[in-house]
């Protein structure tokens, strides 16, 4: 089995400080089921790739071993060539100070995200590219897998669950590696070793800050853990207060945005401006996508315009606390059936958001790393396409204003990108083009020459639909 890690940081070859290995050498260890060799094909100083190469010796790894399949399962098996427990234990072995995130040479370099691209040969995948996609595309990557057939020569024989596997973002080695290390094991349904409290004490360990929030969470820990009942139940109760100190954790985030914007009240102007924007659209059906803990459904329940209201959010722990704060079981029972919540990603076609009159995303576009923005924005502009779209994102010039921020920094640590003015209309117009609709902008909060407002908002109108 391989597992190729390829990066085009300039320059790439700092890659080998941060697996500790270096780009010339050909590096074999000895683990207790094979060899684990360390090499890299390519070493340029545009592009790095390190390849980890397991050699599984299924005949050292049976003897004086039984078997439940039968002797002969021993032997003939798919252990020395599949992705599977085996790989995760040697990205601990072999690459494990770069999985804490240790390097020496380069400190500032391993907390530094830089471009990374993983390929799995091969990878057995229960579930199918479903699957695949369900696990990895929450957390921010690409992903291009190819299925192998179980036989060229016959291909009548249909397909195999095998896969090649590429995945690719922005991110920390130290992240690509942890996360790698928990989910190869997901896909496959066999482990190694035993699995009891030292494995559960793992998974934490390395799903700490992503696992948790994550929409497979429950499938994950139950396929990690071999579908162990009481292992299952402690992880999730584990999880689930790790959900609760990450509450705290976006809270503290959300009070270091409120410490930079308070002052000028910004959130409070977002959310007049949008429900101005909807209300002049004449909207009854509205959307609010990555609603959050509700500040903006708030606002809509409390107008009479507004028939239904539907709040959108990934987060289950977000619409938890949205639910509490609008108080929607206390509410008269009429009032009560005008607002849903639903969990749901905006990266994939949700035919629940399509028939909508207006949709709202305040906030939401800049924590989405760029595959993950095109995504959305077939499945907002041409998919749900509701007939008014009210959009704000920060103005990034407005950022030297503030010396919490600063033209270097983002305004939250979650963010991807921040848009200056020019590169919000240039996308906006773009996308308003290739849909169908018309878009305006306007600034939100108060304006500094230069630098504009420090929120802009776009208006996108579809064909047809009319803006006072």
């Amino acid at each position: 089995m391989l597992l190729s890690i390829t990066t085009t940081i300039e320059p790439a070859t700092d890659l080998g400080y941060l697996l500790h290995k270096h780009p010339d050498r050909l590096q074999t260890y000895e683990l207790s089921f094979g060899k684990a060799h360390v090499f890299y094909p390519e070493a340029a100083a545009n592009r790095c790739t390190a390849c980890l190469l397991l050699d599984v010796d299924p005949i050292g790894l049976v003897r004086g071993k039984g078997s439940e399949d039968g002797p002969l399962a021993q032997y003939v098996n798919d252990r020395p060539y599949a992705a599977t427990s085996f790989l995760s234990v040697a990205i601990s072995r072999v690459w494990g100070s770069a999985m804490n995130g240790r390097c020496e040479d380069r400190p500032e370099l391993a907390t530094t995200p830089i471009p990374l691209e993983a390929r799995i040969d091969v990878l057995p995948v229960r579930g199918g590219e479903r699957f695949l996609r369900a696990v990895f595309e929450p957390l921010g990557y690409t992903l291009t897998a190819t299925r192998h057939p179980l036989d060229e020569t016959f291909p009548e024989w249909g397909e195999s669950p095998y896969y090649a596997v590429t995945v690719g973002k922005t991110t920390t080695l130290a992240e690509l590696l942890a996360q790698l290390y928990v989910l190869i094991p997901v896909f496959d349904n066999q482990k190694h070793y035993f699995v009891g409290e030292e494995e559960m004490e793992k998974l934490l360990a390395k799903g700490e800050g992503w696992l948790a929030s994550h929409p497979e969470k429950d499938e994950i820990t139950r396929r990690y853990l071999k579908f162990r009942p009481s292992l299952f139940r402690e992880a999730l109760e584990r999880l689930a207060e790790e959900d609760d100190s990450g509450e705290i954790s976006e809270k503290a985030i959300a009070l270091r945005e409120e410490a930079v914007e308070g002052p000028l009240r910004l959130n409070e102007e977002r959310i007049g401006a949008v429900m101005a924007a909807l209300r002049a659209s004449a909207a009854r059906r509205v959307l609010d996508l990555g609603c959050g803990e509700g500040r903006l459904l708030r606002e809509l329940i409390k107008d009479k315009q507004f028939d239904e209201i539907v709040g959108v959010d990934v987060s289950i722990r977000a619409l938890e606390i949205a639910r509490d704060r609008l108080r929607l079981d206390r509410l008269p029972e009429r009032q009560a059936a005008r607002a849903r919540l639903l969990h749901g990603s905006l990266m994939y076609r949700d035919q629940r958001l399509e028939g909508y009159d207006a949709a709202a995303l305040v906030e939401v576009v800049e924590h989405l790393d760029p595959p993950r923005l095109a995504a959305l924005e077939r499945v907002l502009f041409e998919f749900a396409r509701p007939g008014t779209i009210v959009l704000t994102t920060p103005n990034r010039e407005y950022n030297v204003v503030w010396e919490r921020v600063g033209e270097a920094r983002f305004r939250h640590p979650d963010h991807r990108f921040e848009w200056t003015r020019a590169e919000f209309q240039a996308w906006a117009l773009a996308v308003a083009a290739r849909f169908g609709y018309a878009v305006r902008f306007l600034g939100v909060g108060p304006e500094r020459e230069p630098l504009g407002s420090p929120t802009q908002m776009g208006v996108f109108t579809r064909d047809g639909s009319v803006i006072q």
